[in-house]
């Protein structure tokens, strides 16, 4: 019975590791289509502090 506990908590951390996986797999799709698509203006502000400074 205790090997069937031991067993069960082992399954359950890989599967929370799987999840963390994928959750941060979409945080990195979306944190780079935000750079794709603002890429220009980012640029162009970044450009413009170092102008000033």
């Amino acid at each position: 019975m205790l090997k069937k506990m031991e067993q069960f908590v082992r399954e359950e951390e890989g599967q929370g590791m799987a999840e963390y996986g994928l959750i941060l797999a979409g945080v990195a799709v979306v944190a780079a289509a935000i750079f794709v698509t603002l890429g220009g203006k980012i640029n162009t502000l970044i450009q413009s502090v170092i102008d000033k400074l």
